[in-house]
């Protein structure tokens, strides 16, 4: 695994607490209906971003999750201005205000989706790694998903073709204790996601997916077995958000305490506790962060506001492409 240096704590709770701003400043936008649809946020999870990016290679290594993907692309090198605009349906969005909250897709940041349809980015995940393996090129593919992702059929033929051709991927469950609003133990006759991978004798185990540090280690396992040929491994993160699964959720399947007592070990706090004690930085350099933090989400605001809606031709442009279908004739 890569050294955990002052720089990376120092990276940690600035990129951690700009995503967290960053979607902050889109559920403002939201409430303003500057962004509509859905709007499901990531806040209380960053540390399951943080330490996995650390464990990358990101100049090969490739990324797909669920709808609940804003802040990862945003990590893997994807100029946030671009994302804040998708989100805005600009023009200037990384899907060119076409797939809006829940597609935010780069290739070239090997950033491939943001997935509507719960689960539907396992197996795409899977087909992502069997892709490098069968063109012998020795990049990982990260796949993230729900708990409530982990109910669907499709993980487990998935699981079982990844076991079989050793593909090397790395599957992640980010349990944040409720698909939707149902509760695991709802759902679930074991609590215990990450035991999913012992039926088809995959490595997996539990994290601590509110500290960076505990996610950078056994993500770094993970990739360094994926990428040597040792094929893939499941991984629960035990997270939590401080959200409702979307802005429209008014979650009333969980109490106020419950929320506050996991913000006691928010990873952005943990970050910089650990900051503080070592002497990292100054009061003064953290207060900086906070105001270059501050000023960068508001250039992302502004070019959200001021860029163009697509024009109406685009939602055909997006589906033909008029040389290879001559015969389509559009005019509005």
């Amino acid at each position: 695994m890569k050294e955990i240096t002052k720089e990376t704590y120092l990276k940690w709770y600035e990129d951690m607490l700009f995503w967290r701003k960053f979607e902050d400043k889109l559920a403002a936008a939201y409430i303003q209906q500057k962004v509509r649809g859905f709007l499901h946020l990531y806040n209380g999870q960053e540390a399951v971003l943080a330490g996995s990016l650390h464990a990358m290679d990101l100049t090969k290594d490739r990324m797909i999750t669920a709808y609940r993907n804003h802040v990862q692309p945003i990590g893997m090198g994807v100029d946030p201005k671009r994302v804040m605009a998708e989100l805005y349906g600009k023009v200037t969005g990384t899907s060119k205000g076409m797939g809006g909250s829940m597609h935010i897709f780069s290739k070239e940041h090997r950033f491939h989706g943001g997935h509507g349809i719960v689960g539907g980015q396992i197996p795409l995940g899977a087909g992502m790694a069997f892709g490098d393996k069968y063109s012998k090129r020795d990049n990982v593919t990260l796949c993230y998903m729900g708990d409530g992702a982990v109910r669907q059929g499709s993980l487990h033929e998935t699981f079982n073709l990844a076991m079989l051709w050793q593909l090397p991927v790395v599957f992640i469950c980010e349990n944040n204790g409720y698909a939707m609003g149902t509760s695991v133990a709802r759902t679930s006759h074991s609590t215990e996601i990450w035991k999913l991978g012992l039926g088809y004798e995959m490595p997996c185990g539990p994290v601590d997916g509110m500290d960076p540090v505990a996610v950078a280690q056994e993500v770094s396992k993970a990739v360094e077995r994926a990428r040597s040929g040792g094929g893939p491994t499941f991984l629960e993160m035990k997270t939590y958000r401080y959200r409702g699964h979307s802005m429209s959720d008014a979650q009333h399947y969980r109490t106020k305490e419950e929320v506050e007592e996991y913000k006691k070990i928010d990873p952005i706090s943990q970050v910089l506790e650990v900051i503080q004690k070592e002497g990292y930085a100054t009061d003064d350099e953290i207060k900086e962060i906070g105001a270059r933090i501050k000023s960068n989400v508001a250039e992302c605001e502004k070019f959200a506001e001021e860029s163009d809606h697509p024009p109406v031709n685009q939602l055909y442009d997006m589906v033909y492409e008029q040389e290879d279908f001559p015969f389509v004739q559009h005019k509005l």
